[in-house]
């Protein structure tokens, strides 16, 4: 479909230089590669102490006693805190939308019921971190234990849920003369960014500042208000720097609220840095999933039936769904689909959202199945995948907004060489090692939320943008910094662009590859405001350079107000507003969930990629390595492709360990995540980065906003770990149908 882009200049601006579209390094790059940036971990207030939490040591089980005699005689130690000697906490009310959002719904010290090894139980305080954790290692806790179930296998004592269904499924699959029907693991993966979990609590009279590790500081708000019982008002939090989050950053955690509570009841700001292990236990994971692909086809490799049945894990605590069913109705064109899913709880922490939450997992068993039907039929996977490309969302029998999965296949072929494939597996030799080629599809949601900014062009030129987003590290300073510019013809080098703060306008989460998507509309209309107000303090009042002429006569260019016909007449930014007696010229403007009202539920929205992946096997010394990468993306207009293309090569790289490498295991005996750091969760290394080679189609999408853009944070992901496993397959003839690939399934294969 073809759709004229709305302009996205302000009135009376000229075209702006190229910004847009361009390779503009990131505008907060210096700050950090300088150590300037200051994160949560950073803060430093006057006075501040430090907290400690004392995590349980059962999995299952009550709190008989806690016994912090010893601790509170520690040197510089302020107190101990646990149930009975803290003011207690709230639960926050259910979330309306994307508002007042919480996985782990539990406050801390609500109860005496263990739930999941780590889980705190107290929490020390003294002046500095040493001696925080001196004197939580001195609590002593007796527990009733009870029995625990960490259990990897998963099953449910509950009726599945249908989640989405047409056509016959079943009936469909048995009648089908070819079939796949096949079971898909993956384990429970932590997110572990370098940044660990931190909140700095600092009360003035009966108002708190949170400066936070948050990827929703809107939200954060909105739940921590609830939970310590003061209006919302009251509430600040900041969060200017984010080492990253992958998702595990989102919603609040216990030791934020511990922090607050005990920083209240000290009467002192407080530090409380999550440790390492505890980033295995309380800040959530992506839960292990069981899913069940059956798939029915004719001989002509038209699919006739989808049936996608699928478990997850989560805690005792809370239901947590992984939504690995969110692709697999509208991914292909099939008559019949049916995707079902329940849960299987566990004694571990609660679940939560990680890079491509439901589609990388779902994704990756859907894409497997569709390889091994690939090679049941004898039929190239991209040409299997082309004659099952659908017209329309048969889901919700809507038209897509945009969608070029084949053309990403087509680009992704040629610039991977996929012609020179020869199918048969292990035949292709390089250098005396065996080569595999695989390839798997992707998508992800295009979506985007309320978002409100503020725009002010001041007396020396310089422009300021502010909402109460934040920056996780994927470039939101800079696009914003573009997006401006490009509204008001002002160059780069004078645009400031202030987030991570709620007293901003309210801005979105950082999540769900949307926060670009959302905010750029509500930037772009505040600039035009802005430049409109600055336009009509040259037209009106006794001293406007040009009083009586027509707004629209007028242009703004080059920092200077001119009339159209005759540039020469300009009057710089700082003497219109200087005749006008006033500070700034000021502009306000939002973006709502939909653009257009009803217009854009008029359409299926979401982005597409293809997904290329080269392994070589060296059996001798049982050395598998991913050598090469092609990733082909459809998510709309590229605003700056370097920070984008940043993206999807961070993407592939995580798909490698979420193929290759990592996996949280759970000590049967204890219930506690037994390899709880770095040094036994292996992640990718640069070392295990081959080249990536990435490619956007760069098709505008106007349905979303009137940049025509989409996120890129997760669709880099999804479909990485199938392509994988299908070269694996292809190098070693050894289908992997549980991640991690294991160097001893390869040998036994």
């Amino acid at each position: 479909m073809s759709r004229a882009r709305e302009s996205s200049r302000a009135p009376g601006a000229p075209e702006a230089p190229k910004v847009i579209g361009g390779k503009l390094p990131r505008i907060d790059g210096p700050l950090k590669v300088s150590g300037r940036a200051v994160y949560t971990s950073d803060v430093s207030l006057d006075g501040m102490l430090y907290a400690v939490p004392v995590p349980s040591t059962i999995a299952s089980g009550r709190i008989v006693s806690i016994d912090a005699a010893a601790a509170r005689k520690l040197a510089g130690v302020r107190a101990v805190y646990y149930r009975g000697n803290l003011r207690p906490f709230f639960r926050s009310a259910p979330p309306q939308g994307f508002s007042g959002l919480i996985d782990e719904k539990r406050p801390p010290f609500e109860d005496d019921v263990v739930r999941y090894y780590g889980q705190y139980v107290a929490v020390a305080v003294a002046q500095t971190m040493e001696q925080a954790k001196a004197a939580a290692d001195a609590v002593r806790v007796r527990y009733a234990a009870d029995a625990h179930n960490v259990e990897p296998h998963l099953a449910t004592e509950k009726p599945f849920r249908t989640e989405s269904e047409r056509g016959n499924a079943d009936a469909a699959f048995q009648s089908a003369p070819v079939k796949i029907d096949q079971t898909y693991v993956t384990p429970t993966e932590v997110h572990n960014p370098i940044e660990l979990h931190a909140t700095v609590a600092a009360w003035e009279g009966d108002r708190v500042t949170l400066y936070e590790t948050s990827q929703a500081i809107m939200n954060h708000r909105e739940v921590l208000y609830q939970m310590l019982g003061v209006p919302k008002e009251n509430v600040r939090v900041v969060s200017h720097f984010l080492g990253s989050g992958f998702g595990g950053k989102l919603w609040p955690w216990t030791h934020s609220i511990l922090a607050a509570g005990v920083a209240r009841e000290v009467g002192a700001p407080v530090k409380l840095v999550v440790s390492r292990q505890s980033m295995f236990q309380t800040v959530g994971h992506r839960p292990r999933t069981q899913q069940r692909f059956r798939i029915g086809a004719g001989h002509d490799g038209k699919l006739l039936s989808l049936h996608h049945e699928y478990l997850n894990q989560t805690s005792i605590l809370d239901d947590y769904g992984e939504d690995c069913g969110e692709a697999t109705p509208f991914m292909y064109s099939v008559p019949n689909v049916r995707v079902i899913s329940a849960l299987a709880h566990r004694n571990i922490g609660t679940p939560t959202a990680m890079r491509g939450p439901g589609a990388v997992p779902g994704l990756f068993a859907m894409e497997s199945a569709m390889d091994e039907l690939a090679i049941a039929l004898n039929i190239d996977p991209i040409e299997l995948r082309r004659r099952n490309e659908p017209q329309q969302d048969e889901s919700s029998k809507l038209p897509f907004s945009s969608r070029h999965l084949v053309e990403c296949m087509q680009v992704g072929a040629e610039k991977f060489g996929w012609a020179r494939r020869d199918a048969r597996v292990g035949a292709m030799k390089r250098d005396g090692l065996t080569i595999g080629w695989g390839m798997a599809a992707c998508s992800w949601g295009a979506m985007r939320s309320d978002a409100q900014a503020s725009v002010e062009i001041a007396r020396d030129g310089t422009v300021t943008v502010t909402t109460a987003t934040q920056d996780v590290g994927t470039g939101t300073y800079t696009v914003l910094a573009l997006v401006a510019a490009e509204a008001t013809g002002i160059s780069l080098d004078k645009i400031d662009v202030r987030l991570g703060d709620t007293s901003l306008p309210p801005g979105p989460i950082s999540g769900g590859s949307w926060v670009t998507a959302s905010v750029i509309p509500a930037v772009s209309n505040a600039a035009r405001v802005a430049v409109r107000s600055l336009l009509t303090m040259s037209t009106t009042g006794p001293n406007a350079p040009f009083a009586g002429a027509k707004f629209e006569d007028l242009q703004f260019a080059n920092g200077r107000v001119s009339r159209k016909r005759d540039p020469s007449t300009g009057v710089p930014i700082g003497e219109v507003l200087a005749r006008a007696n006033a500070r700034a010229a000021v502009g306000d403007g939002q973006s709502s969930t939909t653009l257009g009202g009803e217009e854009s539920k008029k359409y299926s929205l979401h982005s597409y990629g293809a997904q290329f992946a080269e392994v070589s096997w060296q059996p001798e010394t049982a050395r598998l390595r991913v050598s090469r990468f092609v990733s082909v993306i459809d998510a709309g207009r590229m605003l700056n492709p370097k920070p984008a293309r940043n993206q999807i090569e961070g993407a592939v790289v995580m798909g490698i360990g979420m193929a290759l490498f990592e996996e949280a295991r759970y000590d049967k005996r204890y219930g506690a995540p037994i390899n709880s750091n770095l040094a036994d969760y292996i992640v990718s290394t640069n070392a295990d980065a081959p080249p990536i080679d990435v490619t956007f189609l760069d098709h505008p999408d106007p349905v979303l906003n009137e940049f025509g853009a989409r996120g890129v944070g997760e669709i880099g992901l999804a479909g990485t770990a199938a392509a994988i496993t299908a070269a694996v397959y292809h190098a070693t003839g050894v289908r992997v149908r549980e991640l991690p690939v294991r160097i001893e399934d390869l040998l036994r294969g």
